[in-house]
Formats: C-alpha cells, sequence, structure tokens
C-alpha cells in the first residue's frame, strides 16, 4: 500500500498554532474555554493547542478528554470529566484529528447540546471532505479532498508528530 506524507512534524506544530491564534481571535473576550479532544489524538491535540492558548492569551483554558466510540458512538455513552454545570454558558470547541464522514464530531457535539452553550465549535487536523453528516470544521490545519478508499492516519509521538493518506 503506498503512503503519501501530507503533514509532517514541522507543519503540523505550525497548523496548530494557527488554529490556536484563530481560536483566540474568535473568543478573544471570553473568560475561559474548553477544549474538549476526542479520545486518543483528538485529546492530544487539545493538549497541544491550548499550550499554544496559555502562551498567547490570559484567558483560562480547560482541556476535557471526551470518550466515544468512533465505530458505534449511538450504541455506547459518551463520557468525559465535565458535568453539564461545567459548560454551561461557555465556548466549547470540540477537537480530533481527522474528520472523515463526520459521525464522531456530529455525536461528540451533541454531546455538548444538554446544556445551554454559548458557542460551540470544532477543530480538526484534517478535514478529507468526505462528510456523509452536516459537520464542518470551523478551524482546520488542512481540508484535503480525496477518494473514499483513501484514509488520514496521523501519528502524534512525543518527538515526531506526521500525518499520511494511504
Amino acid at each position: 500500500m503506498i503512503q503519501t506524507t501530507i503533514l509532517e512534524h514541522k507543519e503540523i506544530v505550525n497548523k496548530l498554532q494557527r488554529i490556536a491564534w484563530q481560536i483566540f481571535e474568535a473568543n478573544y473576550k471570553e473568560e475561559e474555554i474548553i477544549l474538549a479532544g476526542i479520545k486518543g489524538n483528538g485529546y492530544i491535540l487539545a493538549q497541544l493547542i491550548a499550550k499554544t492558548l496559555i502562551e498567547i492569551s490570559s484567558i483560562d483554558i480547560r482541556v476535557t478528554e471526551l470518550v466515544i466510540d468512533k465505530t458505534a458512538p449511538f450504541n455506547h455513552g459518551i463520557t468525559t470529566d465535565l458535568e453539564s454545570d461545567d459548560f454551561s454558558s461557555k465556548v466549547v470547541i470540540l477537537v480530533d484529528d481527522v474528520i472523515n464522514s463526520g459521525k464522531t464530531m456530529m455525536y461528540g457535539l451533541k454531546y455538548f447540546l444538554e446544556g445551554p452553550l454559548k458557542k460551540l465549535s470544532a477543530a480538526v487536523l484534517v478535514d478529507r471532505n468526505h462528510n456523509r453528516f452536516p459537520i464542518r470544521a470551523d478551524y482546520t490545519g488542512m481540508r484535503l479532498s480525496t477518494s473514499s478508499h483513501e484514509h488520514v492516519k496521523v501519528t502524534l509521538n512525543p518527538d515526531e508528530y506526521l500525518a499520511v493518506l494511504h
């Protein structure tokens, strides 16, 4: 199987910093922003974005992990360490590595609709433009048109970040 590198370490770092700046610019008047990373790479990306946001702003940044079964999100409960009061009337940004069909992102966003929010947004490193659900990311590192048979794999090791198309 042929693999094509679409983003190398430095490019991913730059894209995450740009996403953090965009989040700050859109929410600079906020006192607190909640970054909810989908378990796995989404959570790691949320932590990396939070690190930059903390460096560039005085906004309180809270990172939480959203645990969701990506293959069957409707069969299992979605969990996080947040109660609905924790995100009530706040800005919440759901973070994941790749939007494939939009299903995982849709169910993740649904979790936060159980209470009143000030604003709900989505951030992803790569959007494949193959959405089967009406989901789009507000903050995107890269939009990539692929065939439905191609897949994007993001690797986030502490010393190397990489996104490949295969």
